[in-house]
């Protein structure tokens, strides 16, 4: 009995990752990557769906909580491949990264890709947005029931991953999917299911 409910509790909080993903490639997004040599992970931009009862200012902490959480899940993910040798870019530190962009008073400050290189003093920018219809990270899974209700609903999570190009100041790749995932999904979970799908579409990784 014990082993099934484990069996069962495993299943619930599994992520689904739809087959439908949208793909956009620069004609030359493959030679320009191939030209960087560092990139940088912007922290992601998050949203989480309001709800009534629920703080407008701990959602908005809660935001940036989970920007970082997601940006060095994200970085994680791209350093163990680097080291597996499945890319070849260096990937600049989570840490150099935030502290270049807080001196220039980021995300406050509205920043342009080309004012984001020179700042970072990297050849690629990657970035994206991730659309949570509940938060995951901080108090874990009883304090999301708690929270938004329905212990076993789904928290649907739209992102989107972009590569921009600091050379030519043009994006060069855009991916866009929906992931799905029952209470117990964590940033880890969400970025290993994304990125292990993005990854075979994306001009870092060789083919």
């Amino acid at each position: 009995m014990k082993s099934l409910k484990n069996t069962m509790l495993i299943a619930t909080v599994a992520l689904l990752l739809t087959s439908c993903a949208k793909i956009f490639y620069s004609p030359d997004a493959n030679m320009l990557a191939e030209k960087q040599d560092i990139i940088a992970i912007i922290p992601p931009k998050i949203s989480i769906a309001a709800r009534k009862k629920v703080d407008a200012e701990a959602l908005k902490e809660q935001q940036k909580t989970e920007s970082i959480n997601f940006q060095n899940e994200i970085y994680a993910w791209m350093l163990k491949r680097k080291m597996q040798g499945k890319i070849f870019k260096e990937v600049q530190q989570v840490e150099t990264t935030n502290a270049l962009l807080k001196k220039a008073g980021y995300p406050e400050n509205p920043l342009t890709t080309k004012e984001l290189c020179n700042i970072l003093g990297v050849d690629g920018v990657m970035s994206s947005t991730f659309a949570l219809s509940k938060p995951m990270s901080t108090g874990g899974a009883i304090a999301v029931a708690l929270l938004f209700g329905g212990g076993g609903s789904t928290n649907e999570v739209r992102t989107t991953l972009s590569i921009n190009d600091c050379a030519n100041n043009k994006l060069i790749w855009n991916y866009e999917h929906k992931i799905s995932g029952g209470i117990g999904s964590s940033p880890s979970r969400i970025v290993n299911k994304l990125m292990r799908k993005a990854s075979k579409k994306m001009p870092y990784f060789k083919k």
